[in-house]
């Protein structure tokens, strides 16, 4: 018997603009579909008890993502969370994040997330360099996202920044103005990601076409190298690949999935997990809409695992966290042993200096973390 989830994802599939790079569930420019989506949400939450039964869902965190929440706007957020509030009830302290573009960060928008009970609030800058930002097709200037985070620290809520790596035409020298901006931001939570050539977005068309080229593998390492140690610098904890944390500022909802405690998650390509079982839902937001109004859900994927293929799952999660994985822990929480698992594989990382190994814990070496994509078909072979 799984412990209920405490905790929840919501998916807001609109955007005012889709970036060449982008491959979430999502429509851009569709703001007519926003009534369906409502409708559409608040008969999908059906399936768990009202506030005002016994079994009433009580989270420790909430993670609305997207697309663009914030694209809702302000009275659009206010309507999200009283339809959340019929179902849900956060627990004092929770963890409450909502995904925005600097664009709507306006001080509208900045009191209707306090008044939603907003703790958190995660901006997708992606850069603070003008060249970078146009290379990504992005529809904000860096001085946006300067103005969002000034509102949003201004009301004393938690600030994420995403920057991207990798962009067509980067330079190091531009990662490293892009970090040495971010942490004059002041921000708490930096999570850095390298761009990646999604089958069938823009970028990869123009890729295919010859008009964009990824940048090399060894400036791409370099800039990520650059990222861990300007931040490190700087006072924040490396705690997982690609996030950084001031202290006592780690996203408790990814730490959440990382731990594949239960979660709940709702709307297009949302995926719930009951601690063996995901279930996601179906990508395509109208899809999706039209199958939870006509049965209460629409499935897309449903990925049973057997308890080895949890654990292995767990091993991979595990070893992208800084913090590493303790055998002890490990075998309670997945009744498996580790060296049963992954015994060999773990071994030649430690060869390869991929990994540390001290008989209790493992950890990846910085050089594991950053190729640690490819370690991972040793360990989930035998899913």
């Amino acid at each position: 018997m799984h412990a209920p989830p405490r905790h929840v994802y919501v998916h807001v599939p609109f955007c005012r603009h889709r970036c060449g790079y982008c491959d979430f569930a999502l429509v851009a420019g569709r703001d007519d579909l926003i009534d369906r989506y409502f409708a559409a949400l608040a008969r999908e939450l059906e399936r768990l008890p009202p506030v005002s039964a016994a079994a009433c869902l009580e989270l420790a965190t909430l993670y609305v993502g997207g697309g663009t929440p914030s694209h809702l706007g302000p009275d659009g957020l206010r309507r999200l969370f009283d339809l959340l509030r019929t179902r849900l009830v956060p627990v004092a302290g929770a963890e409450i994040t909502v995904e925005a573009n600097p664009l709507d960060v306006t001080d509208a928008f900045v009191a209707a997330a306090q008044e939603c009970g907003v703790t958190r609030v995660s901006l997708g800058g992606q850069s603070l360099d003008a060249a970078t930002l146009r290379a990504l097709d992005r529809d904000h200037a860096p001085d946006d996202v300067r103005a969002a985070v000034g509102r949003l620290r201004d009301a004393h809520l938690t600030v994420n920044l995403d920057l991207m790596t990798a962009a067509p035409g980067q330079t190091r020298a531009a990662v490293e103005r892009d970090l040495d901006a971010a942490v004059a931001l002041d921000v708490q939570h930096v999570s850095v990601y390298c761009l990646t050539w999604e089958k069938g977005t823009a970028f990869d068309a123009a890729r295919r076409r010859g008009q964009l080229a990824p940048v090399d593998d060894d400036l791409e390492r370099a800039m990520f190298e650059t990222a861990i140690d300007r931040l490190e610098a700087a006072g924040f904890e490396h705690y997982e690949v690609s996030n950084f944390a001031r202290p006592g500022h780690r996203c408790r909802h990814n730490e959440a999935y990382w731990d594949l405690r239960p979660w709940e998650a709702f709307g297009p390509g949302a995926a719930r997990f009951d601690g063996r079982t995901r279930i996601t839902n179906h990508r395509s937001p109208t899809t999706w809409m039209k199958g939870v109004l006509a049965g209460g859900e629409c499935v897309g994927d449903v990925d049973a695992m057997t308890a080895a293929a949890a654990a292995r799952e767990r091993l991979v999660v595990g070893l992208r966290r800084r913090d590493g994985i303790e055998r002890r822990a490990f075998r309670a929480a997945s009744g498996h042993e580790i060296d049963a698992l992954a015994g060999p594989a773990i071994a030649r990382w430690v060869t390869q200096r991929f990994a540390t190994d001290d008989g209790n814990r493992i950890r990846l070496t910085r050089d594991g973390l950053l190729v640690s994509d490819g370690l991972w078909a040793d360990v989930l072979a035998d899913r």
